[in-house]
């Protein structure tokens, strides 16, 4: 079956750059692997623009890499069967509106209708995973598709090439040279470069303090808005792009916020990521290099199940030396206490931990990359 359907991709944004980082990203490669047409209906145009500076938060309608952009309010999606899309895809359960679903139902045939689901390594994704579900009232059958980190699931969002071109950029000493200049970093001779993206409640002190007692430098660069409270105190002086402060042995500079392929680069340009949420975390695993993931809290301490699967998945086969003290620091980023001299330990183990990284991202990609398992499933169920 030819596949030339077109989607309706719906966003709700919730945590400012996560839900619409992976949508964005998503119908891209749709776009760009598959040649469909695409249309992402997003709630929040404003955060939108963060990642993509293309976009007009004030435009109803609008292409972009050519997505057709709308901006979901609730009376806007089609309400007429004629309208609907082939396939529509909900993102991480963000509820349609009730005239779309109901045009859904009136059409004939029925559109393919799939939830996106969060991404986790927790086991019992794989049972779920491809579940459909009977909407209660209407004639409709919805479709759970779980990313995920296990060749029982849909995978990671990863674009065709994106190995090649880390492995050129970061082969390429120029390269790498002018892009940190474009952003306005010079690198320390010796230094640990490190990008910093994290949620406020982050421990970022303890961390900083930890670096500045290190005999060897740190140089961490963190994106304009995030952790401004601590990287404002820091420097002691607002933390505006271009902005940075020495105190022992750590350098904090605050670089522009990056739009998605500028902030691969910024990945692909350091020894050690920061990364969090969903987006960021997929973008660390194609980077190759050693990350620390905070995960969205969430009340009751419920998102530790997650933080642990994706632990117990990431540091089996490490060194048995590396492997309890990156489940520390991981843990310590979440909100457990953080020993100074964990750092300079954990320092030392990069190497090995970037060795390890090699062997785990091969791992992944012998599970196929997102988009390319939910293509194949829309054809077998369509």
């Amino acid at each position: 079956m030819a596949f030339n359907r077109n989607i309706d991709l719906f966003c709700r944004v919730v945590d400012n750059f996560g839900d619409i980082g992976v949508c964005w990203r998503l119908s891209r490669q749709l776009v760009n692997d598959y040649a469909l047409k695409v249309t992402l209906w997003v709630d929040d145009l404003t955060s939108f623009h963060k990642i993509c500076a293309g976009i007009d938060p004030l435009l109803e309608w609008q292409q972009m890499q050519g997505v057709t952009i709308r901006h979901w309010r609730e009376i806007s999606p089609p309400k007429q069967p004629e309208s609907v899309a082939d396939v529509v895809i909900e993102a991480f359960g963000c509820q349609l509106p009730a005239s779309y679903i109901a045009a859904m139902a009136a059409c004939e045939p029925r559109p393919v209708w799939i939830n996106l689901e969060y991404l986790s390594a927790e086991p019992w994704v794989e049972g779920c995973h491809e579940m459909q579900s009977l909407y209660p009232s209407l004639p409709l059958v919805k479709y759970f598709f779980f990313p995920g980190f296990s060749d029982k699931t849909g995978g990671l969002l990863m674009e065709r090439d994106v190995s090649v071109r880390r492995t050129a950029f970061q082969n390429d000493p120029q390269a790498v040279a002018g892009f940190l200049e474009n952003i306005g970093v010079r690198p320390l001779a010796g230094a640990c470069m490190v990008s910093l993206f994290c949620y406020p409640s982050a421990p970022v002190e303890t961390f900083f303090d930890a670096w500045q007692a290190d005999t060897l430098p740190v140089l961490c660069l963190v994106p304009q808005g995030v952790a401004t409270d601590a990287v404002s105190a820091f420097l002691r002086m607002p933390a505006t792009v271009g902005a940075a402060a020495t105190r022992g042995g750590l350098t904090v500079q605050v670089v522009p916020f990056l739009d998605q392929p500028d902030y691969d680069k910024l990945l692909w340009s350091c020894e050690l990521n920061f990364v969090r949420g969903e987006d960021s975390l997929v973008r660390a695993q194609w980077a190759g290099r050693p990350f620390i993931w905070q995960i969205y809290p969430q009340q009751e301490d419920a998102h530790r199940i997650k933080l642990d699967a994706l632990l117990d998945r990431h540091t089996a086969g490490m060194p048995n030396d590396l492997a309890p003290l990156v489940s520390a620091t991981w843990q310590a980023w979440n909100g457990s206490a953080l020993q100074a001299p964990q750092w300079p330990r954990l320092r030392s183990l990069l190497p090995q931990w970037t060795s390890h990284m090699a062997g785990w991202t091969r791992e992944l990609q012998r599970n196929g990359d997102l988009a390319s398992n939910l293509v194949q499933f829309i054809k077998k169920i369509g």
